[in-house]
């Protein structure tokens, strides 16, 4: 029998293998770091960055904004819309900006990014998220935003710490209301008129005052004054959806007032339209609260986190929403009847 091979042939073997995964890891990283590198100087070389005018981007320039942009990693990652990640983007102590990426391929992508441009490109209100500019590249498109520094609201309804203090009754208010204003500009002071078509609570952002601000324009789509609807695929978030889409495929104003009031349900009630015990009854928040409110009473279907408030006050916000949720579009109120009915239950908010 031949002998068998000395023990440093095996640990010649062995470290032998362990180098070569070694150089093949580091080749491997290399090609990514130049790839990277070849995006970043190939972005800057062939992409275009616009910023509007405004104090706080004037200095920026486009060199250093790229690199700052393309040092984002998953930590800097603070949401998702439709059509992109949005990541948060600290220039200095002073400049922080959200901004969208939209990679290239994907047709819907560049629909997304060219419906958000023509949505926001002039539009200056208190209660819509502010277009600071947009960077178009080969490899992707930007969309540069102010930052909401208290994120949204589906964030401060459904995931905040055992900690953290809920949503008290004048805050859920003053967000109702600066939504509705948000989203009533947008359908009649806009021209042309724009409908929304993702209305629902994680598109309402707050700002450092706690105001809302209606965001993430990638489904909008553009109206003329003289049309009653626009003709489209459904697109939009279960739950939030209103019932003719499924029907028509018409997009119409009268949709986002169907989702407003679903989100006005949200803010009474505490509960997502997705909420799994829904599910699994195979109905959603809207039949939900109809049930509970002509089985028992209002106060029953509000949200429990709720310490304080005007029952009153409430139970007008619960007829507003109701009106929103009529299933014939028709009969719903636009969104400047809605703001005022909003307006009526506490003037001086």
């Amino acid at each position: 029998m031949g002998k068998s091979p000395p023990l440093v042939f095996y640990i010649t073997i062995c470290c032998i293998a362990f180098i070569s995964s070694k150089i093949v890891i580091s080749l491997l990283c290399y090609k990514r770091w130049a790839r990277k590198r070849r995006i970043i100087e190939d972005s800057l070389s062939d992409g275009k960055m616009v910023l509007f005018r405004s104090p706080t981007t004037e200095a920026l320039t486009t060199k250093a904004f790229m690199k700052k942009t393309m040092k984002l990693t998953n930590k800097d990652i603070i949401g998702s819309g439709g059509y992109g990640t949005v990541y948060k983007l600290v220039v200095d102590e002073n400049t922080v900006f959200a901004v969208k990426k939209l990679n290239k391929g994907n047709p819907n992508r560049d629909f997304g990014f060219e419906r958000e441009l023509n949505a926001m490109g002039d539009i200056k209100h208190r209660n819509v998220v502010a277009l600071h500019g947009y960077y178009v590249a080969p490899q992707f498109n930007l969309l540069i935003y102010e930052l909401m520094p208290n994120g949204s609201l589906d964030i401060f309804l459904h995931k905040k710490s055992a900690e953290e203090k809920p949503l008290d009754w004048p805050s859920r208010y003053r967000i109702a209301v600066g939504a509705a204003r948000g989203l009533s500009y947008l359908h009649h002071d806009c021209i042309p008129h724009i409908i929304h078509r993702d209305i629902k609570s994680s598109n309402i952002l707050l700002d450092k005052n706690m105001d809302a601000k209606v965001s993430d324009f990638g489904l909008a789509t553009l109206m003329e004054p003289n049309q009653t609807h626009v003709s489209t695929m459904v697109a939009g978030t279960f739950g939030y959806l209103p019932p003719e889409y499924f029907d028509t495929g018409r997009a119409t104003t009268k949709g986002d007032v169907y989702s407003f009031g679903v989100v006005l349900l949200e803010l009474l009630t505490g509960k997502r339209p997705t909420d799994e015990s829904f599910i699994e009854e195979g109905s959603k928040l809207v039949n939900w609260v109809k049930g509970v409110m002509e089985d028992k009473s209002v106060e029953h279907a509000i949200d429990s986190s709720l310490a304080c408030f005007s029952i009153g006050e409430v139970k007008q916000v619960f007829l507003v929403a109701e009106k929103c949720l009529e299933s014939d579009p028709s009969k719903r109120p636009s969104m400047c009847e809605v703001v005022k009915m909003l307006e009526e239950i506490k003037p001086s908010t």
